[in-house]
């Protein structure tokens, strides 16, 4: 066989961490806090909208950037809920928020550009900019700080070869939510220096207490130069639909419809009627997803914080806790590795994540039922008590 292609021999091996380690397991009472999958069932309106459609014939080839029901029904939640200004024209439904960054970034990056991450990172980010020809280019966030953005080392780390900044809000790992004046900060930035923002906003419904989800492009001078990502994964509990929707400048569009068209024509035709039924349905469905992981969050962070050595802030948004254990003065990975093989309980080692998330580890509680969690929690406790 001849030789692969350089950009799959000279990428990013990182992808799927603990849980390919899981999956090669033997053990069969593993309980997953690695995987950020929700644990409820697509609300039942979705379905039976699907269910509709495909007895209605919508089984063939649809618009290429998604019906135009669905994207203007798109364009209204923006518009009610994100503050953003679009037309249906600026709108491509894609396979997921990973389909989504994938045409983004292959639509915008050419060889040697330089793509700034926010680190702790989402890691696939890494493997698509490279694939697009790309260079990752890590600023660490301050762990001392709540991983809170830093405008002093973002502009640090700004050459001449610099085109984008990639964001998470609200960020996988750390559940993090960043304020208004943070993503000003970032804006000013990318306004002063011509860059291009790529937003990844997936977890946008999921946030708690007092924290507000901002979408960066609705900041003034943004609009223009940000693509702002979405997906029903988390949200609506559709993460094996796979559909998400993204929102770019005008000029922009062309270009990732020329990489989502070779790639896979368009999105499924009748999944797009779930979708719309999911943005157009009853609001209170939403809520009480939320509201469960609301109460996941709290007896996760909770239980977690009672475990001596143990330190977890408080999820703003997000699936996810955080939790550090540089007490124990275990590497992060060894700690997962352990703690999957000891007790049964499989998470993230924080390292996965860029060396800032060394002393941590992710847990996914949207992913478990509040029993499940509690079980998980006392095979950890019992588990730090073998360390001493």
């Amino acid at each position: 066989m001849k030789q692969l292609a350089r950009r799959i021999t000279g990428t990013s091996k990182k992808s799927f961490g603990m849980y390919a380690r899981a999956a090669a397991s033997t053990r069969d009472d593993l309980i997953h806090m690695e995987l950020g999958k929700p644990h409820a069932d697509t609300p039942k309106h979705i379905k039976d909208a699907t269910i509709a459609a495909i007895e209605a014939g919508e089984v063939h080839y649809s618009d290429l950037p998604g019906i135009l029901p669905l994207r203007d029904a798109i364009v209204a939640k923006l518009a009610r809920q994100n503050k953003m200004d679009v037309t249906p024209d600026q709108i491509v439904v894609t396979n997921g928020l990973t389909h989504g960054s994938y045409a983004a970034l292959m639509a915008f990056i050419d060889d040697g550009d330089e793509v700034i991450l926010l680190e702790p990172y989402y890691p696939q980010h890494i493997g698509k900019i490279e694939l697009a020809g790309g260079v990752p280019v890590i600023v660490e966030l301050d762990d001392e700080n709540g991983f809170a953005i830093d405008a002093d080392r973002i502009n640090a780390a700004i050459t001449p070869r610099t085109k984008m900044i990639v964001l998470i809000s609200p960020c996988n790992p750390t559940g993090r939510v960043y304020s208004r004046d943070e993503l000003t900060a970032l804006a000013d930035i990318a306004i002063q220096h011509d860059l291009i923002v790529v937003s990844d906003e997936v977890y946008e419904e999921i946030v708690y207490d007092e924290a507000r989800h901002i979408s960066i492009a609705s900041l003034p001078g943004m609009a223009e130069r940000t693509v702002t990502l979405f997906a029903f994964t988390k949200s609506f509990a559709m993460d094996g639909w796979r559909i998400g929707y993204l929102a770019a400048p005008q000029g922009a569009v062309g270009a990732i419809l020329k990489i989502t068209a070779n790639e896979v024509t368009h999105v499924n035709t009748f999944i797009q009627h779930g979708a719309l039924a999911a943005l157009t349905g009853d609001p209170a469905v939403l809520a009480e997803l939320v509201a469960e992981d609301r109460a996941k969050r709290d007896r996760v962070v909770t239980r977690l914080n009672q475990v001596s050595g143990i330190k977890c802030p408080w999820p703003q948004g997000t699936i996810y806790a955080f939790a550090d254990i540089s007490a124990f003065g275990i590497p992060s990975q060894e700690f997962a590795e352990r703690l999957m093989d000891e007790a049964g309980v499989v998470v993230e080692a924080g390292s996965f994540y860029g060396e800032t998330g060394e002393g941590r580890l992710r847990l996914c509680f949207g992913a478990l039922s509040l029993e499940d969690i509690d079980e998980a929690m006392d095979r950890i406790t019992a588990f730090v008590r073998t360390l001493g």
